[in-house]
């Protein structure tokens, strides 16, 4: 279907479809899209309104002879061009889903056939977001992880909730000790209130986390990437958590185990990116 159409560029809202250079651009920014999602997109601009069957989509991704677990495949290539769309299953702006059916584009879109090369490039670019060069150099796109299966991504993030309710609730079963421990700092009280404060606001907020993966809660990711700036910061205060065992274990130990959880909130973060707690397509 795609190869038998001319080379074009879209515009829809603040992002634009090479198919020429197979490049997808937000506000002049290069966005990372596998094959498949591209062709996808490709697919349903060259058809806005219509529905764009699942079988042809099958047709075209996979021909006859390919074996591939399509429903799977479909449905996570479905998940990363939304990904890269900023958009909602739940609340699509541009790919609406029919159930048992397939797709249909919502979303106004501008179709420009080239004539010449000169022409494809005369278009005005528009300045490119700080913000978003920001992110796309230094964390993870969904588009830069790995793919893996719902149930293992799923797991691991729940278990990484499950190691912060441990360190909550650990912490707050034995104030004495710790209290102890921190009594040789200067200015001991504040941490000591820091961490029992932090702990008793973390441990709902951890928990509505487990729930929410669980129960595969309607924009998710895009709630969670919000979240993320304000876990952040305590995730990495409680990356020191093992150095309030040092009654247990030694220092080399408790500092292993920091160097661990202050990679934590990076992995969290990833594993909803590569479809902990997504909804089906």
């Amino acid at each position: 279907m795609i190869d038998n159409q001319p080379a074009a560029l879209y515009r829809f809202g603040v992002f634009e479809l090479d198919t020429a250079r197979g490049e997808l651009r937000r506000q002049g920014i290069r966005i990372k899209l596998h094959a498949q999602p591209f062709q996808i997109l490709a697919m349903l601009l060259a058809r806005p309104t219509e529905i764009l069957t699942r079988e042809e989509i099958c047709r075209e991704l996979w021909p006859d002879g390919t074996f591939v677990d399509f429903e799977h495949g479909l449905n996570s290539a479905i998940n990363r061009l939304r990904e890269a769309l900023g958009d909602k299953a739940s609340n699509p702006r541009f790919v609406e889903t029919l159930a048992r059916r397939g797709y249909r584009w919502l979303a106004p879109v501008e179709r420009i056939v080239p004539s010449s090369a000169a022409v494809a490039t005369a278009a005005p670019i528009p300045a490119p977001d700080p913000q978003a060069s920001f992110l796309d150099r230094v964390l993870a796109s969904p588009q830069d992880l790995p793919r893996s299966s719902h149930a293992v991504v799923q797991t691991l993030f729940l278990l990484l909730q499950l190691m912060y309710l441990g360190f909550y609730i650990g912490a707050l079963a034995n104030l004495a000790e710790i209290n102890d421990l921190l009594s040789s700092l200067p200015h001991a009280a504040q941490p000591f209130l820091l961490l029992i404060v932090t702990a008793a606001v973390m441990i709902p907020v951890r928990t509505f986390l487990c729930f929410a993966v669980l129960f595969r809660a309607p924009g998710l990711r895009e709630r969670y990437r919000k979240l993320w700036l304000l876990l952040l910061p305590m995730d990495l205060l409680w990356s020191l958590a093992p150095f309030l065992l040092l009654h247990h274990i030694n220092s080399g130990v408790a500092l292993a185990c920091m160097t661990f959880l202050v990679y934590s909130p990076f992995a969290q973060r990833s594993l909803i990116l590569m479809g902990a707690g997504s909804p089906r397509s």
